[in-house]
């Protein structure tokens, strides 16, 4: 039997064209194929070969089908080799694997995680299991090299090894020479006249260099931090009255033997302008004087990029408060290059109104729709209004569920007079273990933790508990608290608590002050931004006898006996304009607080005031202020109740000084708190270097004064005890965290000090 053999090798893209244009000179007759057999198969399952080949058996055989076959089983990407011998009406399609990746490993890869790299390696196909493919590996080392130079690290080396083991399996091994970082040794500023060198490089995040460089790494190169460093640069010219100032060129130069970078901007300053006069041209709604009243640039002061871009931007504003949601607003410089005058005009043109047809919400996979929108003021189907927007952001991140919280507005096609808000919120967890320690001589270390979720099951609910494991202060506190109590916005409160406290160990004694309680509060919204509260609760307050027990204890417990039932009554207002409820950077918090005692043992009042104000002094420092008053008053020829007593000292009052023991003593030295507070509280919160405007992570210096007086005691300001220190805030995946140092600047004989200590889940 005359036998025809046609064979195809292909090792290569460029070896298969070959083939097509080779097949001529092998070309067989069509034929039916009377079977199909596969040889070389090890792991690959023959179905799968069978499953790619253009034919079956009993189909007619040709020379196009046979490339087709090969083109297919090399697409596969599973084969080195494909063969196809035609063997009579018999098909014999030969095959050789590659071999399979049997692992990967990385050896001198100390800049980044192995998992992480291995990880990336998976996701584009190279890793145990798979097959191996040369050019993916090539793509890898490339990539490997290219993240190096990312990180400085231009002598980095990557040498890939492939060694063969048994049952056609490869181990890769990625061999890295990292060596050292290339770091910057110079950066330079030429042209400028108006301002000298070091103010300019003072502007940059990139440096030579300096003390907390290994942490920030601002002395390696970054394209990106560059870019950044130069619109400062830009912005720092412009704001300063040079209207032509460019930027000629920028070179980056690396020396021969990678470790050392130069720097060199070259810039054209131009010449300083003054500006002249600023005149409104446009529709303006009938409005003009209340957008005069909204322009910062100032005629007869330098020209100031900042004051054009403020003013634009609150000429845009105040067109959308009007449903215009797509002003135009353009300042035209006119330039008198003989007197470096520049006169403004600004251009309005409102455009079309516009209305809400939508608000969409994005990134909340675990809160519930209905506990944003019921935050937003921007109604869908109303007109747009960027002051409603704007106060429903505000509102949505004051919530405290959220990290980011960005609203977009989009047009909607079809419909110039929609638009569509796209509210993205970024989760952070809600669920957190709070944790607080101090040191000091008389506790060594005292712990307390708390569990709670603000965030209960995406409901906007707030669950908690709160345990002080304290050997002389113990605290068991539960909360619940539903926001929306009704749907006008009502809020609910229950509280459950037990205190219990001892005298410290060096005091002696072992009598004990208990108070159990119950009590439930309403909120009810009077404005967007006012809650008047008001409730009521039963406490019970008992105080056990022991040895050395303060005389003022006694003294109490004697007249009116050693068990006190109480039932306040609470009344408070609230108002809170501040940006966000954890980092806030601008607006004003206020808090009154008022308690009677109207029934049982103890009758008293009880008062408490709360002023915080956060002034943003640029883009990254903050300027914070908190002040306290409380004051107290007992009623039908009774005393303030000692329970009732304010305390002062640690974290959240005066830092440096030991928790709480502030204020007046008994005769055993004991601290008793009193019935009238003062607290004063100062911070400068600047984000941590090389952290860029991240409010996650910040740094603080503080001032701390206040104290706390006794019934008779009048407030006199050389009382007041004051510290300063620094501080790092962190908002951390348990809850923020604040690390104070300070340092006691004004103290007494006495003072129990306490300079370190650290909370999570507390502000100032």
């Amino acid at each position: 039997m005359k036998k025809h053999i046609k064979r195809f090798r292909v090792r290569s893209i460029s070896a298969l064209v070959a083939i097509a244009f080779a097949a001529n000179a092998w070309a067989v007759d069509p034929f039916t194929v009377r079977d199909i057999r596969i040889e070389g198969l090890q792991r690959v399952e023959p179905g799968t070969v069978f499953a790619s080949l253009p034919f079956r058996i009993g189909d007619e055989y040709s020379d196009e089908k046979g490339s087709a076959a090969i083109r297919a089983l090399f697409g596969l990407g599973l084969f080195k080799d494909v063969r196809v011998e035609v063997n009579g009406d018999v098909l014999v399609v030969i095959v050789e694997e590659r071999p399979t990746v049997a692992g990967v490993d990385f050896v001198g890869a100390r800049e980044f995680d192995k998992d992480a790299l291995k990880k990336a390696l998976r996701e584009i196909g190279l890793t145990e299991g798979r097959p191996y493919d040369q050019s993916l590996a090539d793509r890898a080392e490339q990539e490997l090299k290219r993240q190096y130079i990312n990180k400085s690290l231009y002598g980095a080396e990557v040498v890939t090894t492939v060694t063969p083991i048994e049952r056609n399996r490869v181990n890769l091994t990625f061999t890295v020479t990292e060596g050292e970082p290339a770091k910057i040794k110079e950066i330079r500023v030429v042209g400028n006249k108006a301002f000298p060198e070091s103010t300019l490089k003072g502007l940059f995040d990139l440096d030579t260099g300096g003390f907390l460089s290994w942490y920030t790494k601002s002395d390696r190169y970054s394209r990106a931090k560059l870019n950044a460093d130069l619109e400062a640069l830009r912005s720092y010219y412009l704001s300063r009255g040079f209207l032509e100032f460019r930027i000629d060129s920028t070179q980056v130069a690396i020396s021969p033997n990678k470790q050392d970078i130069t720097i060199t901007v070259n810039v054209t300053e131009g010449e300083r302008y003054v500006v002249s006069g600023v005149k409104l041209e446009g529709n303006y709604l009938g409005k003009e004087e209340e957008f005069k009243s909204l322009v910062t640039i100032r005629p007869g002061e330098p020209y100031n990029a900042d004051q054009v871009a403020q003013t634009t931007k609150a000429f845009g504003d105040y067109f959308g408060k009007f449903g215009y949601a797509f002003a135009n607003v353009e300042a035209r410089p006119e330039i008198d290059r003989t007197t470096n005058r520049v006169e403004f005009t600004l251009l309005a043109e409102p455009s079309r109104r516009a209305y809400v047809r939508r608000v969409n919400i994005a990134g909340n996979n675990r809160t519930r729709d209905e506990v944003i929108r019921r935050e937003f003021r921007q109604f869908e189907s109303s007109w747009y209004d960027a002051d409603k927007i704007k106060l429903s952001r505000d509102r949505v991140d004051r919530l405290g569920f959220f990290k980011e919280v960005n609203v977009e507005t989009s047009e909607v096609p079809g419909a110039p007079d929609q638009v569509d808000l796209n509210l993205t919120v970024v989760e952070k967890p809600t669920g957190s273990l709070q944790l607080g320690a101090g040191f000091s001589s008389a506790e060594k270390l005292a712990l307390s933790f708390s569990l709670r979720q603000e965030n209960a099951f995406g409901s906007g609910h707030y669950l908690g508990i709160e345990v002080n494991t304290s050997k002389y202060n113990r605290t068991i506190v539960f909360n619940s608290m539903d926001p929306y109590f009704t749907a006008d916005g009502i809020s609910r409160t229950i509280d459950l608590y037990h205190r219990s406290s001892r005298p410290y160990e060096d005091m002696g004694g072992n009598y004990q002050l208990v108070t159990t309680g119950a009590g439930l509060r309403f909120g009810v919204p009077f404005s967007e931004l006012d809650t008047v509260f008001f409730g009521g609760s039963f406490e019970r307050t008992q105080i056990k006898p022991g040895t050395n027990i303060p005389a003022y204890y006694l003294q109490y417990a004697e007249r009116f006996g050693y068990t006190s039932s109480a039932i306040p009554l609470t009344i408070g207002w609230a108002r809170d304009s501040r940006d966000s409820a954890i980092a806030p950077t601008t607006g004003r918090y206020q808090r009154v607080a008022g308690e009677l005692g109207v029934a049982g043992d103890a009758r008293y009042a009880r008062g408490n005031y709360q002023y915080q104000q956060f002034l943003p002094l640029n883009n990254k420092f903050t300027l914070a202020f908190n002040g306290e008053i409380g004051w107290g008053k007992g009623f039908g020829g009774r005393p303030f109740p000692v329970f009732k007593h304010f305390y002062s000292g640690g974290l959240g009052s005066v830092r440096g000084f030991d928790q709480g023991t502030l204020g007046p003593r008994d005769v055993t030295g004991a601290s008793i708190g009193g019935p009238k507070k003062v607290t004063l509280n100062a911070e400068v919160i600047t984000p941590f270097p090389g952290a860029g405007n991240d409010r996650s992570l910040r740094l603080f210096g503080f001032v701390d004064v206040g104290n706390v007086f006794g019934e008779n005691e009048k407030f006199r300001p050389s009382d007041l005890r004051a510290s300063a220190g620094l501080g790092l805030s962190w908002i951390s995946p348990i809850g923020p965290l604040r690390l104070a140092a300070a340092y006691p600047v004004r103290k007494f004989a006495g003072d129990r000090i306490q300079k370190l200590q650290f909370q999570i889940g507390t502000s100032f």
